[in-house]
């Protein structure tokens, strides 16, 4: 099936102002001569080796520290042309009519290629097609990435409803490829024959593999009665997945108490929902969770326990109709459940089977954890009310957790005053020297023309290898404006890909007459042509798309003071969190653009990610930046070790809560909704009560109607406990959890690079993650494997 295999993270793009384009007289590329495609003068690649890399690195803190972020519009180096390039350089996008243009222009090209994979018939093309397949994926994607991108966020109505409209005719186009027989048919022509498999690179065949299974996994291979059948239940899942998460709604919407009964609680908090002595409290609001910590009264806390966990019977209805459209059609593609038709080709686990031997292996070393940590909540509860208590209710956990950590908080010396050595050009600054000594790429702050950003916030950075030159390029808009999501995010606007020589001669053919056609852009080059007008490197004689890469984040400028912006802990952490997927997206720069970068098994793509938040809590890390804003005094590490002892002093509990989220996924997408007697409430308590250690959910609760989470992640929802555990074991084992200088090592960070990191999707992942771990017991990628994976949540012992 031809679609994007995007993560669909939100991102936000601003401000793509409409500018007149100054006209170039017409350039004639096409020749005879075969040199004409191989030497691009104006895109030689800038020498990125200065002679001193210390400008780069202050430059980077200035930039995003600088007190007149919002007005630091003055180009640092010399802009030497007005016209405007398009957003991220893209020269069809320099107005709304662009996303049009550009969407025609996509579909009309896809077309072409089309025609030439269904017209394949001898064994030069069957042995094209799967790289004619991945780049009519590559087609549609750059439309449909691009507009997304543009048209949730973008302020100006006009370019919203043009890029939306860009997204609905390559969308309607891609669904309309999807429907008919001929491509997969002719896939499978060429994974039958031996002399084509025997051409195939290890990438070139992971990557027909992979588009087989999208094509069976889209019932194409049924008769067109089931066809359509699994179209319309395709349709009914989307909309009820949609109705679940936007129009969850709890049974009771608000509880009324007197305010005598919230005592414990913030008093400004309370007073915002107080009335003549009466506190109407809604229960779907940040203050019924801090009214579960903080308020006394263990009565008030029963009723707000109930009411919060107890979602709407109309919330439970569209849940199970949509767990049972799914069941349907994971029966209609010929599976047994959702689960394994979900499983079964993108992700390391492959079976419901291996995910459950995962989580039951990891519920069991877990479980010792807890019982002490409940254990310690208990003692608590006797301590606070004087009285022997042998029993936690479920409404006691968050607020006599909260009660230690505010007794642990109280015993530090010192106020937390973590963020004065956070601001963002430090943090920023610090992870282009991490990615210096791990993999020798640093980034290189660089002006953006006139049409590349969507807003004066954003600050452009090129990735530069000391190997390999310029090779990624990152779009940073980083701080909160009312428009933006809320929601940090990394974006992979365009992903790696070889661009062929065919390509680029056909691009010369395109613009060959010289004749300028009204509403096209011009380029300089037939490269050029051949990407859009945007970046692409030259590696031993192969041209590559330039990774093109956004990241968003909300953070709040400092306001207070002309001071820079400064980050609490878990702002940094979410900043080196995000840039964790940028680095994979940077490195993975395959030549195929279904298996670039975070294109990978989804239950790897967190890996990289989840692996950065221990590098922020690493001393050795923390040193290469973290220094007073104000003094250059460098970081006490103590405070960061107070902060998440008490950040992690519950951390066993809130796993188990994850794990029997993880465990309920399972189960709602087994074969269970199928039955007529299907009942969710009953699957969610029965889950709680075997295999939780917290107290379960009192009978006449379903908290189920709350977990949003099933809509979009439908049985994959374990993939961040996997990843938490995987990237814990990468730690100790590679990095040596950071003793003796181990998490600054390069041979460590090529060690992760060269395994893992640089293979995106394009191998094997276990293989990645045995040769990474130099555990071949991992190689098969087995229920062993899954279940071995599950024990290592506790154990430190990097050889077990």
């Amino acid at each position: 099936m031809i679609k994007t295999i995007r993560s669909g993270l939100w991102t936000c793009s601003r401000c793509l102002r409409q500018t007149s384009r100054a006209r170039h007289q017409p350039r004639r590329w096409l020749s005879s001569a075969p040199s004409a495609v191989q030497l691009d003068t104006p895109h030689i690649p800038i020498d990125y080796s200065p002679t001193d890399l210390t400008h780069d690195d202050s430059l980077l803190r200035h930039i995003f520290d600088s007190p007149a972020f919002k007005d630091f519009s003055k180009p640092l180096f010399k802009v030497t042309s007005g016209e405007n390039v398009g957003l991220f350089r893209n020269k069809y996008l320099t107005s709304p009519q662009g996303f049009l243009t550009f969407a025609n222009v996509t579909i009309n090209r896809a077309q072409k290629l089309v025609d030439k994979v269904l017209d394949a018939s001898t064994l030069e093309d069957f042995k094209a097609i799967v790289r004619d397949l991945d780049r009519l994926s590559d087609l549609l994607c750059r439309v449909l990435d691009v507009s997304d991108f543009v048209r949730v966020t973008h302020p100006d109505e006009k370019t919203q409803a043009a890029a939306s409209q860009a997204w609905s005719l390559v969308y309607q186009y891609m669904n309309q490829l999807n429907t008919t027989t001929g491509l997969s048919d002719q896939l499978g022509k060429a994974l039958a024959n031996p002399e084509v498999m025997a051409s195939w690179n290890e990438e070139e065949q992971t990557v027909a593999t992979l588009l087989q299974q999208d094509f069976m996994k889209s019932a194409i291979h049924l008769p067109k009665e089931s066809r359509d059948q699994f179209v319309d239940l395709s349709q009914s899942i989307s909309e009820l997945g949609s109705h679940f998460v936007q129009y969850m709604q709890p049974e009771q919407r608000f509880l009324d108490f007197p305010s005598s009964k919230f005592y414990g609680m913030n008093p400004q908090m309370a007073r915002r929902y107080t009335r003549g002595g009466t506190i109407r409290l809604p229960i779907l609001s940040p203050e019924a969770t801090m009214a579960l910590r903080t308020v006394h009264d263990e009565d008030t806390r029963k009723a707000i326990y109930y009411a919060t966990r107890t979602a709407s019977g109309r919330s439970i209805q569209v849940l199970e109709a949509m767990l049972k459209s799914r069941a349907e059609l994971a029966k209609l593609s010929g599976f047994e459940s959702y689960g394994q038709m979900a499983l079964h080709d993108k992700m390391m686990a492959k079976t419901p089977e291996s995910v459950h031997q995962f989580l039951l292996a990891l519920s069991k070393h877990n479980a010792p954890l807890v019982e002490e940590e409940v254990a310690g909540l208990l003692r608590e509860k006797n301590e606070k009310q004087q009285s022997a208590a042998t029993e936690l209710q479920p409404w006691d956990k968050d607020y006599y957790m909260e009660s230690i950590r505010l007794s642990m908080r109280s015993r530090r010396r010192k106020n937390d005053f973590l963020s004065a050595y956070f601001s963002l050009g430090t943090v920023m600054q610090g992870l282009s020297r991490l990615f210096t000594r791990l993999y020798g790429i640093r980034f290189v702050p660089r002006d953006t023309l006139p049409g590349e950003t969507w807003h004066p916030d954003v600050r452009r950075l090129d990735v530069v290898s000391d190997t390999d030159g310029h090779v990624a390029v990152l779009y940073c808009d980083l701080f909160y404006r009312d428009d933006k999501s809320p929601n940090p995010a990394h974006f992979t606007v365009r992903c790696s890909r070889e661009i062929l020589e065919g390509e680029i001669l056909e691009a010369a053919e395109r613009n060959g007459a010289g004749v300028e056609v009204e509403g096209l852009p011009t380029f300089e080059s037939p490269i050029e042509a051949a990407n859009d007008g945007m970046h692409v490197s030259r590696q031993s004689g192969t041209i590559k798309q330039l990774p093109t890469i956004a990241l968003v984040c909300d953070f709040e400028e400092n306001q207070g003071h002309k001071g820079p912006a400064l980050l609490d802990y878990y702002q940094m952490e979410t900043l080196f969190h995000e840039m964790g997927h940028a680095i994979h997206s940077i490195l993975a720069r395959t030549s195929l653009q279904n298996v670039a970068g975070t294109r990978c098994a989804t239950d790897l793509a967190e890996l990289p990610s989840t692996l950065m938040e221990h590098f922020c809590a690493d001393p050795s890390v923390l040193g290469l930046f973290a220094r007073h804003y104000a003094t250059d005094e460098p970081l006490p590490y103590k405070m960061v070790v107070d902060k998440l002892h008490v950040a992690r002093r519950f951390e066993a509990s809130e796993r188990e809560s994850q794990i029997i989220l993880a465990m309920l996924d399972q189960q709602y997408h087994s074969s269970l909704p199928s039955q007529d007697k299907f009942d969710s409430t009953e699957v969610f308590l029965g889950i709680q009560r075997k295999f939780g250690k917290l107290p379960s959910d009192p009978p006449g609760t379903r908290w189920q109607g709350f977990f949003g989470h099933l809509s979009g992640y439908g049985s994959t929802y374990y993939s961040y406990l996997f990843d938490q555990v995987l990237s814990r074991r990468v730690w100790q084992v590679v990095f040596s959890a950071g003793q003796n200088g181990a998490a600054l090592d390069r041979a460590n960070g090529e060690r992760l690079k060269e395994n893992l990191l640089k293979w995106g999707g394009s191998r094997d992942p276990w293989r990645c993650l045995s040769d990474t771990l130099r555990d071949e017991r991992l190689i098969d990628g087995d229920e062993k494997a899954m279940r071995l994976v599950g024990s290592w949540v506790v154990n430190d012992d990097p050889h077990s």
